[in-house]
């Protein structure tokens, strides 16, 4: 006998009192039945009329979005951007929050992810519960940073470019993302029209003035003739293929690759090469790492999910022509421009493939240093465990998703790994995205 469909709660709404941040961009609070809600548009401690967006009777949970403000938290400002807000743009999920208050929900976020997933204290972690801003990321109150140097813009029907709306397919066509770094910004994409077109990726180097837009025709769309507001490169995605179906990338005009500058270095990225979108993400990232693994000359190192090598050349120069570096990434791409961009490094290595297949094909039983810069899902129990049997002094774990990190660390833990020092970092001000970077050491060495 089928169960009676249950009855659809979009649309209802609630009074009701906010309660602490929740992972995602959104807070959590009940409704009288004592159903959760997780409000977006609203912050700790306010009362809100929240608007439900998804969810049916006797759901584990609802979405909501808090269309009214009855009490509001002194840490509440206007949305700079016309865009943000109830049924608009998703991009942004913290556009109604002061700078400094952002920071602290994101570390609420840090502490509640390591506590439950982790059993770990800030104290136990060795951080000191702060996330920091990048370096000229601080802007008053009621502002926002322009630091997105990749913004991938959606096309509507209508050929008008613009955003995703939260949790949809559906287009918020936009004339300014005030995130969107300057080099973006200035290319003009926002004022054309792309008929035919389903996306467009801008795409503003840092430390050069490189400039590319990667263009996704709708099926059985036409090319149009690109003429932005300065001189840009052309990139064409052609329908994927294959089992994999992975994505095909075609040169149209200009470099099929933009030069960035970190570390002391040029690197090329060509078409879907992973890099950090806030400018000074990478030499952020880089000090972070060396001053927790503290290279040694003659010594051995890992970088895993290496990307265009950007871990693995700081670490290079630094063991020196005694020392040696292994580099594992999956993208075929990245691994021809890693091995590009570290060709002057003799003792650097780079391996194509997933570090859970390729590693152990290397024979490699022990390193000295290992540096990890996963996917948003994290490595993983079983290449936590083999990466511990390695034996290294200190392991430093780069990670964009609180969550993953937590699990993650408590495999290490499992293992005998613990964090000597942690520190997070807003490389993403205005979303709730935060970047973390973790030191281990063999727990017997202690702190």
């Amino acid at each position: 006998m089928q169960s009676e469909p249950k009855a659809s709660l979009v649309g209802e709404e609630y009074e009701v009192e906010v309660g602490p941040v929740a992972h995602g961009g959104h807070c959590i609070a009940r409704t009288g039945e004592g159903q959760v809600l997780f409000v977006r548009h609203a912050l700790p401690g306010e009362r809100v009329i929240a608007r439900v967006t998804e969810g049916e009777e006797g759901a584990r949970f609802l979405r909501a979005d808090a269309v009214r403000v009855l009490d509001a938290s002194k840490d509440r400002v206007e949305a700079p951007c016309p865009f943000a807000g109830p049924g608009k743009c998703g991009g942004c999920d913290w556009q109604h929050a002061a700078p400094g208050a952002q920071r602290r929900l994101k570390a609420e976020v840090i502490t509640e992810q390591l506590a439950r997933l982790a059993g770990l204290t800030p104290e136990e972690a060795g951080w000191d519960g702060t996330v920091e801003p990048a370096p000229g990321d601080k802007v008053a109150r009621g502002e926002v940073p322009a630091w997105r140097t990749r913004v991938q813009y959606a096309v509507d029907e209508q050929g008008r470019p613009g955003l995703r709306r939260h949790r949809s397919h559906e287009v918020e066509p936009v004339d300014h993302c005030l995130i969107a770094a300057p080099g973006v910004t200035e290319l003009g994409v926002e004022k054309r029209e792309w008929p035919q077109i389903a996306s467009v990726e801008a795409i503003a180097a840092t430390g050069s003035s490189d400039r590319q837009v990667v263009l996704t025709p709708r099926p059985g769309g036409r090319l149009p003739i690109v003429e932005l507001d300065r001189p840009v490169s052309v990139l064409r995605v052609s329908e994927s293929r294959g089992r994999d179906r992975t994505r095909l990338v075609h040169r149209v005009h200009g470099r099929p690759f933009v030069r960035e500058r970190a570390a002391g270095r040029t690197w090329r990225v060509g078409e879907a090469g992973f890099w950090q979108v806030h400018p000074k993400a990478a030499d952020v990232l880089v000090e972070a790492v060396m001053q927790g693994l503290m290279p040694r000359q003659g010594e051995t190192a890992l970088d895993l999910y290496c990307g265009v090598g950007l871990f693995a050349g700081a670490i290079a120069e630094r063991v020196g022509e005694r020392g040696a570096v292994l580099g594992i990434e999956s993208s075929k791409r990245s691994v021809e421009d890693a091995r590009h961009n570290l060709q002057d490094l003799e003792r650097v290595r780079i391996e194509h493939g997933k570090v859970e297949q390729v590693l152990p094909r290397t024979g490699i039983t022990e390193a000295d240093l290992i540096v990890l810069d996963p996917p948003r899902a994290g490595a993983g129990k079983e290449t936590v465990t083999r990466l511990a049997a390695l034996g290294a002094r200190r392991i430093a774990y780069v990670a964009c998703d609180p969550a993953a990190l937590a699990r993650d660390l408590k495999y290490f833990r499992e293992e005998g790994y613990s964090p000597r020092r942690t520190r997070a970092f807003d490389l993403f001000p205005v979303t709730h995205h935060v970047e973390c970077v973790a030191v281990l050491e063999p727990a017997a060495k202690g702190s």
